[in-house]
């Protein structure tokens, strides 16, 4: 059996749209109740962990910060530049976005995506709290982003990637939507080694 073939399978076995499903009650969950406690960090704290910089979250709105659950900082791989254009791939209550935004100025354009619709309730408002009108949220999934071939000077992402399970596929998707040249700034969870076949099957395990 080939090796996309074997992975075909695997995806199927797993019952990827049961797993969307949970993974969205997972996150529905952290957008309305953030200070209830998950397994992971989450709000400004987390934001302190993972050093994002004071001045990205001011004018920010508590509500976005509140529900942040990334697993790292796209940003410390450089800072956008005023008039580029951005994707965010699993932009949550878009807190990501939002700096972005602020990043790229009235020039730039910034498309957040995500499949949680509690989660893009809490962007949108968000983003109109604070004033900006540069950025725009969709909902999608990561393997079928809602922008034409090449349109973005940067794709970002921030703990997505990890609750993907075909990864190539998502990639090959950020791949599409960047422009020649274009940069992938990705903060996200590594394994040093690799997962039994059998507990990639167990969606509790992807959800924590």
């Amino acid at each position: 059996m080939s090796e996309h073939l074997r992975e075909q399978q695997e995806l199927e076995e797993l019952d990827v749209g049961t797993l969307r499903e949970a993974i969205q009650e997972e996150y529905a969950e952290v957008a309305n109740h953030p200070t209830k406690g998950f397994h992971f960090h989450t709000g400004r704290p987390l934001a302190r962990i993972l050093e994002y910089r004071d001045e990205w979250l001011e004018g920010i709105p508590e509500s976005s910060i509140e529900s942040f659950a990334g697993t790292g900082n796209p940003f410390s791989l450089g800072e956008l530049q005023a008039g580029e254009t951005v994707v965010d791939v699993g932009s949550g209550a878009g807190i990501d976005s939002l700096i972005a935004a602020k990043m790229v100025g009235s020039g730039g354009r910034v498309v957040g995506v995500d499949m949680t619709q509690v989660m893009l309730e809490k962007a949108r408002a968000a983003a109109a709290e604070a004033g900006l009108e540069n950025v725009e949220f969709h909902q999608s999934y990561a393997e079928e982003l809602p922008v034409p071939d090449g349109w973005a000077d940067v794709v970002i992402s921030n703990g997505v990637l990890n609750l993907m399970p075909d990864k190539a596929a998502v990639l090959g998707e950020m791949f599409r939507v960047l422009k020649p040249g274009g940069r992938l700034q990705v903060g996200d969870i590594l394994v040093q080694r690799a997962v039994p076949e059998g507990a990639k099957r167990k969606i509790d395990l992807w959800t924590g």
